[in-house]
């Protein structure tokens, strides 16, 4: 089997090396994204391997799918960057549903402790030797009420982390879990009592947004937001104009909405062009990291895994338990519901 990998790192690599070479699985390695212009470079490909900025929309599919591509493996759990329905009898897509998710909670909670206790200011000055507190006061986690929307695997351990805090948990989903012990109450209720708003949902067209100028207004004054999930679940216009009225107390942003062309590349002999992105990282209360939050080594290692299991599986039988498709558990007649091929 031979793989087209694109938007290929290094650290990539040494995780798909170790595990492809144990499946015998042929990896041809591109720092390119896939696009429109790249897609070309599949071409005698059994599948194409992407990631969360890769362009994986409906010309690009057909063109894959005309050169004779079976399948697009994700190594990540999000998907919003797939024409799923556009796939559906052309090409296969697998995705990763689960690679750490104590990886994801813990870079969440380690963005909300930096912030708040303002260590990465109290890191450069001491680089300096200034050793003055001024500037530095935090705030306590324990009593505070913190709502978590979004309630997957993710977001639970993000509960389990807040609660050995001492924290108060409340929390959203629009598939709230049965006998799960979890608060559950409406978005709008959670944006006026959370003094931390932590996003743990995936991207789809009815969270776009879900931070926006009203959403913003209903929070409650000095309310910190943390998103390690998808960057267009927040307004970033809307974010910062919050910031600027000091009604956003602080951010913390893995991720960001125009983060494709931007993330993941040093950048720093050039000029940021994104005027939005620049204005949020010079505030005093901004924390961003470039979409890291996925990696550890054990996330990594169970990614690569993951992925090259499902090429196999789709590969071999035509079936995953992993794929995706736009009829999964809107109808009854769902073939993979009935342990069937999706086409």
């Amino acid at each position: 089997m031979k793989i087209a990998f694109f938007d290929a790192k290094p650290y990539d690599r040494q995780a798909f090396d170790r595990v492809a070479g144990e499946y015998g699985v042929r990896m041809k390695y591109y720092d390119t994204k896939l696009n429109a212009d790249t897609a070309q470079l599949a071409r005698g490909c059994d599948g194409v391997c992407v990631f969360v900025n890769d362009d994986v929309s409906a010309p690009v599919i057909d063109a894959l799918h005309e050169m004779g591509v079976r399948f697009v493996a994700l190594r990540c759990a999000g998907f919003n960057n797939v024409d799923v329905r556009h796939a559906f009898k052309k090409l296969h897509v697998v995705h990763v549903p689960a690679y750490s998710p104590y990886a994801v909670a813990e870079h969440a909670m380690a963005m909300l402790l930096t912030s708040i206790r303002r260590i990465h200011k109290a890191y450069n000055r001491t680089r300096e030797f200034n050793f003055s507190l001024g500037g530095l006061t935090g705030f306590d986690l324990h009593g505070k009420t913190v709502g978590v929307v979004g309630t997957g695997k993710i977001g639970r351990v993000f509960m389990d982390i807040c609660r050995g805090f001492g924290m108060q948990v409340i929390a959203y989903d629009k598939f709230p879990a049965k006998d799960s012990g979890i608060e559950y109450v409406e978005l709008d209720e959670l944006f006026a009592r959370s003094d931390i708003i932590s996003l743990h949902c995936p991207l789809t067209e009815e969270t776009y947004h879900l931070v926006n100028g009203d959403s913003v207004g209903r929070m409650k004054k000095g309310v910190v937001i943390v998103n390690t999930s998808r960057g267009a679940l927040i307004d970033a216009d809307a974010l910062l104009e919050g910031i600027k009225a000091r009604q956003i107390g602080a951010a913390c942003l893995d991720v960001y909405e125009e983060e494709s062309d931007i993330f993941f590349e040093d950048n720093s002999g050039h000029i940021m062009e994104d005027d939005t992105l620049a204005r949020l990282i010079s505030m005093p209360n901004v924390l961003v990291t470039s979409h890291q939050a996925f990696l550890t080594e054990e996330a990594l290692g169970n990614i690569a895994e993951t992925t090259v299991k499902n090429m196999l599986e789709i590969s071999e039988s035509g079936m995953c338990a992993n794929e995706l498709c736009y009829h999964c558990g809107k109808t009854e007649s769902c073939r993979k519901n009935r342990q069937k091929k999706c086409f």
